[in-house]
């Protein structure tokens, strides 16, 4: 968010957790890893600085660093890694191979392979665990069931390569392991002539650290199309990264269809403005009238549904309440405590836009748009926000007054509180889990809920056996500059989160007893786009420090060495190069 008439920031930009709560380089030799220890790894840093591109526009990366042959650059660091003699080398005679339950991942393995070498696979479908000489394996076959859900093993032989998992999750990052195992070329949307197409033998077991591995997209300050939001998911799954938190609805716009309520896109998802004091030419999102937004579709929501999906990511839905609401109450004045005129905001701020907990017709409204966003959405989890409700309106109206005397509350908080356990009883009997922001917790945390930490409360909730989802300011939020020198990078909400800080982030609050820790589900990192209008310039906020979290959510703590990993993201840089991904340059000396 950005500053409201009063220059408050909000939540998303505030600049500390403290005023936020007042308001390898591996040698050629053989070489292996595990959880705990590197051994035999030749350290090599490049000299790697952070560079912006320009105080306006972030341009396209041009950075080629070079890589020594030999050496692994895996981003995530697998769990257990050993190298082994020779080399795979992958010809146009190669085949995919696959068992019956693997048939989607290999047919997405030869269409990756095909894009940057040329080579036309056929996919085989054999139960046989005998293959020819170049063939690449994926199948579920005697795999070992240790590795959970989402683990897999590979090994790369000379003759070879053979993938296993319990299942497809674990297949599918079998597979962007190998992938990164190929030159940076493999990952060209063209086909690219004269690379030799290697990779070196070795045997990997790996496993994620954390189920939760997430990044959220703010698509109410600013929106991106259907073919942008797809663009990041394939960026995503090349780090693994499993869940997309998707913040549809705010107090700029609503950016999805509800078929009961067509209010909510025809007025809610379009306002004057670009807003937040930004160049109107940085954004083509406009109506014919030069209102400013858009909106997507429930037919576009399922396909980029699938489209994750068929990545191994969930995206999770959030439906902002009961604050954050002033689009909604554009739609239908008669749903806040005034009945007031409201329009959606073109800047940023905490607003008077609240949904009124005295009306009943208020749950009736949010219960039908959630049936909506349910049957769209299969995410086992529904966020509703519940982030900075001003209250204000809750005091002065008599029918919220009057249900915190009928419900025998307290206070404005714990009419809060009623709020969220009321509309968390009707996801619960869809089958589904409520998750909310930090503030859900004010005047007593739901039943089932399970909190997004981003100001505090993880150890409390998850000691109490709530589940929660780390995503802190001072190490997630991705909207914050990446240099100290403002004037060098592109306008951001405030503060300083370099890349390294990203790397240090540590899940698992030190406070919290072992007994509890698996409540914390995972992390993610959190881009809000006030300032940022462009897809551009979303990939440039996102990456690579979206390539620290998913080593920070993947990989075993022990294993994670800062200037190891900067060695390994020079490799990375080429392959956004190939994906045409617009992340921040290197050069230089790394902050």
């Amino acid at each position: 968010m950005s500053e409201s008439n009063s220059s408050r920031p909000d939540r998303k930009a505030l600049p500390s957790v403290s005023s936020l709560r007042a308001r390898s380089g591996l040698p050629h030799k053989r070489w292996s890893w595990a959880a705990g220890a590197l051994v035999g790894l030749s350290l090599v840093l490049e000299g790697r600085h952070l560079v912006a591109s320009g105080a306006s526009e972030p341009e396209p990366s041009s950075a080629q660093p070079a890589v020594a042959s030999g050496e692994l650059a895996l981003i995530p660091l697998p769990e257990k890694c050993e190298k082994r003699q020779g080399t795979f080398r992958l010809q146009a005679s190669s085949r995919i191979v696959v068992d019956t339950p693997s048939q989607e991942t290999g047919r997405y393995l030869a269409e990756r392979l095909r894009s940057g070498t040329g080579f036309k696979l056929p996919l085989v479908s054999s139960a046989k665990e005998a293959g020819g000489a170049g063939d690449l394996r994926l199948t579920t076959q005697d795999a070992d069931p240790a590795l959970g859900a989402e683990g897999y093993s590979l090994v790369v032989a000379p003759d070879s390569v053979v993938a296993r998992a319990t299942g497809q999750a674990g297949l599918f990052y079998a597979v962007q392991t190998f992938l990164q195992l190929l030159p940076p070329e493999a990952f060209s949307a063209q086909p690219v002539k004269g690379v030799d197409w290697a990779a070196p033998c070795l045997e990997i077991r790996d496993q994620p650290r954390f189920q939760w591995r997430g990044l959220m997209l703010d698509v109410s300050r600013h929106f991106f199309n259907k073919a942008e939001v797809k663009q990041l998911l394939d960026a995503m799954a090349t780090q693994k990264l499993n869940t997309f938190h998707w913040h549809l609805t705010d107090d700029q716009g609503w950016r999805i269809e509800i078929k009961k309520y067509p209010r909510l896109t025809q007025v809610g998802a379009w306002r004057k403005g670009i807003g937040f004091g930004l160049d109107p030419s940085s954004s083509k999102a406009y109506a014919p009238d030069g209102r400013y937004g858009g909106f997507y579709t429930q037919s576009e929501i399922r396909e980029i549904v699938a489209y994750a999906a068929s990545r191994h990511i969930t995206i999770v839905p959030e439906i902002e309440m009961p604050g954050h609401s002033s689009a909604a109450l554009a739609a239908y004045p008669e749903l806040s405590c005034n009945g007031g005129a409201y329009t959606p905001d073109v800047n940023g701020g905490i607003f008077a836009g609240v949904y009124c907990a005295g009306k009943d017709e208020t749950f009736e409204f949010l219960q039908n748009v959630l049936a909506e966003v349910i049957e769209l959405f299969p995410s086992k989890y529904i966020h509703i926000g519940g982030d900075e409700v001003e209250k204000d309106n809750w005091k002065r109206c008599e029918l919220c007054q009057a249900r915190i005397k009928a419900e025998g509350l307290k206070n404005e908080h714990e009419l809060q509180s009623y709020f969220i356990r009321r509309i968390e009883k009707y996801i619960n009997s869809r089958g589904r889990n409520l998750i909310g922001w930090s503030e859900i917790r004010e005047g007593g945390l739901a039943k089932n809920a399970a909190v997004m930490d981003w100001i505090g409360g993880a150890v409390e909730a998850a000691s109490a056996g709530h589940d929660v989802v780390m995503s802190p300011t001072d190490f997630c939020y991705l909207d914050h500059y990446q240099s100290t020198n403002h004037a060098t990078e592109p306008r951001a909400i405030c503060c300083y989160l370099p890349l390294s800080k990203v790397y240090s982030f540590e899940p698992i609050p030190p406070a919290l007893e072992a007994s509890s820790q698996s409540h914390i589900l995972g992390g993610q990192g959190n881009l809000w786009t006030e300032y940022v209008p462009s897809f551009k310039h979303v990939e440039y906020m996102v990456f690579p420090r979206m390539c620290a979290m998913a080593e920070v959510v993947w990989s075993p703590r022990a294993v994670r060495h800062w200037d190891e990993f900067t060695r390994r993201l020079a490799v990375q840089d080429q392959r956004f190069d190939a994906l045409g991904v617009n992340y921040r340059k290197p050069a230089g000396e790394i902050e």
